[in-house]
């Protein structure tokens, strides 16, 4: 299935069918009066998280959304039919935005959850609804609401626990493919990842995801390479792992050039917790992996661990490490929920 993680739809509410002046009129029938009944409501637009999604591949082929407008009251009391509601099924984790792509009206991140995006037109009254002891023959209906048009924009923001970044061919697919599952497409050329990609892997009894994403170059905030595009899908991770190729001849510009993309894309990912991790450190022999290890601690000012994806060495020291931070991150949402709760909850 093809990715893609942005989509422009256009949404058309449905307009209330008019109401009905009518009057009965029968033959032998003694009492006659108003009888015109009211319009059906339009149809309504809204968006629903799903979990067996996570593509907007299906809003490619169809970007026009119109739900149905309301019948029209009739004679006899009948009201008009409600036009049928439209629904647009997303992936868990799909920001709906204004036609700017700044303003944003929902963020759907959990399975299940709805919101309106065009509401329907009322329905208008016929005659009957206008009945009363001063006015028994009222000859007016009111006109059903029109409609609700509006462009909105899908964005996917993939749900994961860990996002990968680094340089093109610093070893993240790799990375990925020799802890999870996941099947990245993997070769010796820059960007050969062109999408995300999501694995789940397990340390310890341990599970999390893993997002992969294309690869940053410097210039990136600047649309040089693949651009900032997909880092929006690391803005949910509780952690990111950065992955430095020990085969470089200055991994501390590397590390530089990865931070410096970070600051410039704002959403406070350069603040984010980090683990660094020298890759490839099987093609380097115990002096230079030291002498490595030693200058990107100072450049970074934490612990960088030591790792071969390929060889598969020193993987689970970088899951552990993982796995700890997931853990802190899910133990300080728990207790601001507790928190929220006690203090919302009811008290005697």
């Amino acid at each position: 299935m093809k990715f893609l993680d942005l989509a422009r739809v256009y949404l058309k509410s449905g307009a209330g069918g008019n109401g009905c002046v009518s009057f009965r009129r029968e033959a032998h029938q003694e009492f006659g009066g108003p009888d015109g009944g009211n319009g059906g409501n339009g149809g309504c637009v809204y968006a629903e998280a799903v979990d067996n999604l996570n593509t907007l591949i299906d809003f490619r082929y169809q970007q026009h959304f119109f739900a149905q407008n309301g019948r029209p009251g009739m004679g006899k009391q009948r009201s008009g039919k409600d036009g049928e509601d439209i629904v647009l099924k997303v992936p868990v984790g799909t920001e709906i935005l204004e036609d700017d792509q700044e303003t944003v009206i929902a963020d759907l991140t959990e399975e299940g959850q709805r919101v309106l995006l065009a509401q329907g037109g009322n329905g208008g009254f016929g005659n009957l609804h206008f009945k009363s002891s001063t006015n028994q023959a009222p000859r007016r209906a009111n006109p059903g609401q029109p409609l609700v048009e509006l462009e909105v924009w899908l964005r996917l923001k993939l749900i994961a626990d860990v996002g990968l970044l680094g340089l093109p061919n610093a070893g993240k697919s790799t990375f990925l493919a020799a802890t999870s599952n996941a099947r990245p497409k993997i070769a010796d050329y820059p960007f050969t990842t062109l999408h995300p990609n999501l694995g789940v892997v397990g340390i310890d009894a341990k599970e999390f995801v893993i997002a992969d994403i294309p690869g940053l170059i410097a210039g990136a905030s600047e649309g040089v390479g693949l651009g900032h595009r997909f880092l929006g899908h690391v803005e949910r991770c509780a952690v990111l792992l950065h992955l430095i190729d020990g085969t470089s001849e200055d991994v501390v510009t590397d590390y530089q050039t990865i931070i410096t993309e970070l600051e410039k894309y704002g959403d406070d990912l350069a603040d984010r917790p980090r683990v660094t991790v020298l890759n490839k450190v099987d093609a380097l022999d115990e002096i230079e992996q030291a002498q490595k290890i030693n200058d990107l601690e100072q450049a970074s000012g934490g612990k960088v661990l030591a790792m071969s994806a390929v060889a598969r060495t020193g993987t689970d020291n970088v899951l552990r490490a993982l796995a700890t931070q997931v853990e802190d991150r899910n133990a300080r949402e728990k207790a601001e929920e507790n928190a929220d709760e006690g203090t919302t909850g009811w008290r005697p």
